[in-house]
């Protein structure tokens, strides 16, 4: 692999001469604040693992500060983003900056949440400085549909980063916590201060590292039935599981019966339950659901979605928390 030149990574001029000529003003309706220094982007690639086999994708570029300091390091890198000007002028901002690694970058000019498949080698990282208004959507959307991602690290919302990282029992532990855990470890990595984004936002931000899980989790019930169950307990968060899940089951009555099967105490809440209890109660409704008379033994599903290729359906509404 040869070096790219030591002035490749974009500086504070620089993303501000880049969006001058392209007329662009960032936007608080896309999230938009853009890294502008380079020792920033360079910590983001070293804290996320990057390495020289790796293929990774690359969520909302903007101007293209990340993208190159990635493209110092991995393979090759696949940049997705929405913005119609944006998408336009980074190939050739990477061919500037970085011509000797010009071949190794692929764009997709598109809405993340509607990305099914990407050029190229499957995807083996995702690094992403995620626009903090569809951070966990964007987020889940991409575990999900590419489950050859073994390493991610986002950089989101301060607070956001708490939630996704919270274990059982915290106060902050919710919606974005269980679903992320369904797929991988995940943990802080990380806080980025606010001097390092133009325009500088009005809050903080940090680093959410998720490893895949070696073995998914093994469960009877599809990943759209334990996160039904998921949404249910946390929509009225402060109420009991007998309560909370009463529409989900039916009755309460029927969330009790799910709940004591399962070995949970329909008296708990759902910030008290792990990702394997929210599996154990989908599955004995999923059983419940099951004609008696079938005898048939049901498929042990990994949770993901059953269509190869087929985006999941879930709006980027049932992904946040209902407080």
């Amino acid at each position: 692999m040869s070096s790219p030149t030591p002035d490749a990574l974009l500086g504070p001029a620089d993303i501000r001469e880049l969006a001058a000529a392209l007329g662009v003003r960032p936007t608080k309706q896309r999230g938009q604040n853009f890294v502008i220094d380079a020792n920033t982007v360079r910590r983001i690639v070293r804290t996320a693992d990057v390495r020289p086999d790796d293929v990774v994708v690359e969520v909302g570029p903007g101007l293209g500060s990340l993208t190159l300091a990635l493209l110092e390091v991995a393979d090759r890198v696949t940049a997705v983003e929405i913005d119609d000007v944006l998408a336009a002028a980074l190939p050739a901002t990477i061919a500037a900056r970085m011509p000797e690694r010009a071949d190794r970058f692929a764009l997709v000019h598109s809405d993340a949440m509607q990305v099914a498949e990407l050029p190229g080698p499957p995807p083996t990282s995702l690094v992403a400085n995620l626009p903090y208004n569809v951070a966990v959507p964007v987020l889940l959307h991409m575990l999900e549909t590419f489950p050859t991602i073994e390493r991610t690290l986002v950089m989101v919302q301060s607070e956001v980063a708490d939630r996704l990282a919270a274990p059982p029992g915290s106060k902050v532990y919710g919606v974005p916590s269980v679903k992320a855990n369904w797929y991988a470890e995940v943990k802080r990595a990380g806080a980025i201060g606010r001097n390092v984004f133009w325009p500088a936002p009005n809050v903080d931000s940090g680093l959410v590292s998720l490893t895949r899980r070696a073995e998914p989790l093994r469960t009877t019930a599809s990943r759209r039935e334990v996160f039904a169950v998921i949404d249910g307990a946390f929509a009225q968060r402060r109420k009991t599981l007998r309560a909370a899940l009463a529409g989900w089951a039916g009755s309460a009555a029927a969330a009790e019966e799910a709940l004591v099967a399962a070995g949970v105490s329909p008296q708990a809440r759902g910030e008290a339950l792990t990702v394997e209890e929210f599996v154990r109660i989908a599955e004995h409704k999923a059983a419940r659901a099951q004609p008696e008379e079938s005898g048939a033994e049901p498929a042990v599903s990994d949770g993901r979605s059953q269509e190869p290729g087929v985006p999941p359906a879930e709006s980027a509404d049932q992904h946040k928390e209902s407080e």
